[in-house]
C-alpha cells in the first residue's frame, strides 16, 4: 500500500530547522547547512536521515552533552601532500564539515585529478549518499565513509556490539549517460539504526535477521532491537571494520565508548570522516570501442547490464532519483503525518509556531 504524504515547502521546512539549530546555539551557516542538507535527503526519500534524525542525534550526542561544538572552527593540518588534506573538525556540526570537505576534494581533483580529505574529531554528518550524489551530479566520482556515533553492530560470529553501522557511499557521474547519478550507499549493518527508529515511529516490523534484543536473540520488533547484525555476514563485517581502521589511523579512538563524552578519562568520543573525489578525465584511457565517448560508453555498458531479462532492474540511486521527481512534481518535501507530529514538537522546543497543516496538500 502506498503511504500518504503531505507536501511541505522547502522554505517552511528550512525556516523551522534553522530556528531549531540556532536555538541550540549553532551559528547561521551551520543551521543553514543542517536545514538544506536535511531537505536534500527528504527530497530524495531518505526519511531515515532527515531533519528529525539530525536534531535527534544532536539532542542525544551533540551540543547538549559536548559531543558537538556550535561555531567550532575547522583546523587544516599542514602536510606535504598537494592532493590530500587532514582536518581537525573540533567537533563542528557534521553537515557543515562534510559540505566543505567535498568542495575541497573537488577543488583538488580539478587540479590534480583526485582529492582526499581525512577528518578527525567530527560529529555525525547524517546521510553520506547525499554528499557523493551532489558531487556526481557535478560530474565527479566521489566516495565517503565514516565511523558511526555508537557501537551498535555485532561483529561476525560475535555477541557484543563493538562496531558502528559505518556506512560507505559512492557517487558515479552517470547523469549524461542515464539522467541521474548512480549512487551506492549503505550502512554495513543489515539496516541502519535510523531505519529502526523510522519503523518504530510508523509502527512497522523490522526485516528478519537484522537485529537482536538485549539477550542476543533475533527480533523483528523495533522496540526490542538492542543491536544490529552486519549485512552479508563476514562481507559486511569486513567493510564495517575498514571504517574503524581508517578512523583509527586518523585519530579516532575506541568505538565502544564513542558518542558518550567523559565515560572513560582520556579517551576521544568523536567520529571520523573520509572523503575522496576523482575527476572523470583521470579514468579516461582514450580507447573506447567504436570510438564512443566516455558518457556514451557508460550508457552502453549499463544498457548491456540491463539487457533483455533485466530491463526492470533498478540501478542504485534510481529510487532516490524517482522520489526526487515525485517531490518536484508535488512542489515540496513529502512528510508523513507522524513526521509532522514530530515537527510540531520541534517548533515547541524552539518557540516557533507549529505548521498550519490546513495548507498542506496530499501528495500525488
Amino acid at each position: 500500500m502506498t503511504e500518504s504524504f503531505k507536501v511541505v515547502s522547502q522554505e517552511i521546512h528550512d525556516d523551522l530547522v534553522c530556528a531549531a539549530f540556532r536555538h541550540r546555539g549553532f551559528d547561521e551557516a551551520e543551521a543553514l547547512a543542517a536545514a538544506q542538507f536535511s531537505a536534500y535527503a527528504t527530497k530524495h526519500g531518505i526519511r531515515t536521515h532527515n531533519a528529525l534524525k539530525a536534531l535527534h542525534l544532536d539532542e542525544l550526542f551533540g551540543s547538549a552533552v559536548g559531543g558537538c561544538a556550535p561555531s567550532a572552527k575547522i583546523e587544516i593540518k599542514q602536510k606535504r601532500f598537494d592532493a590530500c588534506q587532514t582536518w581537525n573538525a573540533n567537533k563542528k556540526l557534521g553537515q557543515a564539515v562534510a559540505c566543505s570537505a567535498m568542495e575541497a576534494c573537488i577543488e583538488m581533483a580539478d587540479k590534480h585529478g583526485s582529492g582526499t580529505v581525512v577528518v578527525d574529531d567530527a560529529f555525525h554528518y547524517l546521510w553520506g549518499g547525499g554528499y557523493v550524489m551532489d558531487a556526481a551530479r557535478k560530474g565527479y566520482f566521489a566516495y565517503t565513509n565514516c565511523t558511526s556515533t555508537l557501537a551498535e553492530v555485532v561483529p561476525f560470529t560475535g555477541k557484543t556490539p563493538t562496531l558502528g553501522t559505518n556506512p560507505h557511499s559512492w557517487g558515479l557521474p552517470t547523469c549524461e549517460a542515464i539522467g541521474f547519478p548512480v549512487v551506492v550507499d549503505w550502512a554495513t549493518s543489515v539496516i541502519a539504526m535510523g531505519r529502526v527508529q523510522q519503523l518504530k515511529r510508523e509502527g512497522q516490523e523490522l526485516p528478519p535477521n537484522a537485529a537482536v534484543d538485549d539477550e542476543g536473540n533475533p527480533t523483528t520488533d523495533p522496540n526490542a532491537a538492542a543491536s544490529l547484525l552486519p549485512f552479508a555476514a563476514h562481507k559486511g563485517y569486513g567493510l564495517g571494520l575498514l571504517n574503524e581502521i581508517i578512523g583509527a589511523m586518523a585519530g579516532g579512538s575506541l568505538p565502544t565508548v564513542r558518542g558518550i563524552p567523559g565515560e572513560v578519562s582520556g579517551e576521544k568520543y568523536s567520529c571520523n570522516f573520509f572523503f575522496q573525489v576523482i575527476h572523470p578525465e583521470a579514468f579516461d584511457a582514450g580507447s573506447f570501442a567504436h570510438g564512443r565517448s566516455q558518457a556514451e560508453n557508460l550508457k552502453t555498458v549499463l544498457a548491456d547490464i540491463l539487457k533483455e531479462g533485466n530491463e526492470h532492474c533498478l540501478l542504485p540511486g534510481q529510487p532516490e532519483a524517482l522520489f526526487a521527481e515525485r517531490s518536484e512534481k508535488n512542489g515540496g518535501l513529502l512528510f508523513s503525518e507522524k513526521e509532522l507530529d514530530e515537527f510540531d514538537e520541534v517548533a515547541e522546543e524552539c518557540g516557533q509556531q507549529k505548521w498550519d497543516r490546513s495548507g498542506f496538500k496530499t501528495a500525488e
